[in-house]
């Protein structure tokens, strides 16, 4: 199975900027599509962001269009999620997850995900 751990969460005060790190292993990280959840306590897990094996169009929740930015590495098996201008209400586990096949499109509910990693606490202080 695919094996993905996540990086870069923390403390940071609201308006900063936190980059979160998703490292992959194999050799399949490439032709999956990828994407970004979070779970804040006591609420659902719900998508952040999602982006294609290919390169296509990426896919951004509301809460976080125009701050955050997807990007993938294949060379390097690492996904990023650039976080800017943070706010309190983005306090969460933060999780990166991959698709079990390649698809055209990206893909935005829990269902096509099928390896996971363990998260990393982002917390923002008002």
């Amino acid at each position: 199975q695919v094996q993905l751990v996540e990086s870069g969460g923390g403390l940071v005060q609201a308006g900063g900027s936190l980059r979160l790190s998703c490292a992959a292993s194999g050799r399949t990280f490439s032709s999956k599509g990828m994407g970004w959840f979070r779970q804040a306590p006591g609420k659902e897990r719900e998508i952040v962001a999602a982006i294609p094996w290919n390169g296509g169009a990426t896919y951004y929740a509301d809460s976080v269009k125009g701050r955050f930015a997807i990007s993938r590495d294949n060379a390097k098996n690492t996904m990023y999620l650039q976080m800017n201008s943070l706010k309190p209400e983005d306090t969460a586990v933060y999780y990166c997850a991959t698709t079990r096949l390649s698809y055209v499109g990206v893909r935005t509910t829990e269902d096509f995900y099928d390896y996971w990693g363990q998260g990393t606490q982002v917390t923002v202080s008002s």
